[in-house]
């Protein structure tokens, strides 16, 4: 009896992608750099979907990406986040028509789940943020410098963690900091006191490298900024889920809450979109800011 030899079976393995559809994701995510860049790399999902059902990128349909969009919800991400990836597949197919490497947009006419403009971030209030200053206060310089920078600047840790040393600066009497915001613009800030104070402490003798630096010395990172902010949060008795989000929360929300202006606060944010810093707005249906009462004092004033 003979033992039948082993078969091997060859098997074509077809590229991920055609030669056009490489061109068109490497020439898409070319056009934006950094923190932008590294968002729109989220199109990796939309082609390891298509890839799984063996479906080339430009014979997609409109139903495909509806499909995807429906996956997503199913898995329970947010209609937020649905929405930002149908964007980036929309923008991707887009950026395809226009350098003529597909006829037509699938795309085009995707329908998107209704984005709720309202904010389902921890909170804190007025009395939690201030506890949590204090916290840091009692802490080492590198935690109140970054506790403060977040709290009382509003910033991404994106951008907190991408601050160097030589970008602190003086300007007109204002101690302020050049940080890069998403997107690559970059802006000048101005730094309160007590934060400028604290960087002070923070940097010690350096001249120059990350503001913040880890304990390997190196840059440190947004996870790193997580750990601290979640250890000065339990020093101040906080038993909320606070992150570093949670602070910049804080900060637009207490913005809003002492009465700056909606388009300021949208400034100090960086939000694109106003309906964005609406969304931190919780006193935004009290009847006590009506215009109905600014707009009758300020016609009584020439009615007399």
């Amino acid at each position: 009896m003979t033992t039948a030899a082993p078969i091997t079976a060859l098997v074509m393995i077809q590229p991920a992608f055609t030669d056009a559809e490489r061109l068109a994701l490497a020439g898409y995510l070319a056009g934006y750099r950094g923190l932008t860049r590294e968002a729109y790399a989220h199109l990796r999902q939309f082609t390891s979907w298509c890839r799984d059902r063996s479906l080339p990128l430009f014979a997609v349909r409109r139903a495909d990406i509806e499909g995807f969009a429906r996956d997503l919800e199913a898995r329970g991400r947010a209609r937020a986040t649905v929405t930002r990836r149908l964007c980036t597949i929309a923008g991707f197919y887009k950026y395809a028509v226009e350098e003529e490497l597909l006829e037509h947009s699938p795309a085009a006419h995707v329908r998107r789940p209704r984005v709720d403009y309202e904010s389902h971030a921890v909170a804190l209030d007025r009395n939690e943020l201030g506890a949590l200053l204090v916290a840091a206060g009692l802490g080492s310089p590198f935690e109140h410098a970054l506790i403060s920078l977040l709290a009382l600047n509003g910033l991404r840790v994106s951008e907190a963690m991408g601050a160097d040393i030589e970008h602190l600066g003086l300007e007109r009497g204002h101690r302020t900091l050049t940080i890069t915001r998403k997107g690559g613009k970059v802006v000048t800030i101005p730094l309160a006191p007590r934060t400028a104070r604290a960087i002070d402490l923070a940097i010690g003798e350096r001249t120059g490298g990350p503001v913040f630096l880890a304990a390997d010395g190196r840059r440190l990172d947004r996870h790193g900024a997580g750990r601290v902010v979640r250890k000065v949060a339990r020093r101040a008795g906080i038993g909320k889920a606070v992150t570093p989000h949670t602070l910049r929360h804080a900060f637009i929300t207490a913005a809003l809450d002492a009465g700056v202006p909606l388009r300021d606060v949208q400034e100090a944010a960086s939000h694109a979109d106003p309906r964005t810093t609406i969304r931190y707005d919780r006193a935004r249906g009290s009847l006590d800011r009506h215009a109905t009462y600014i707009v009758a004092a300020y016609v009584a004033g020439a009615a007399r």
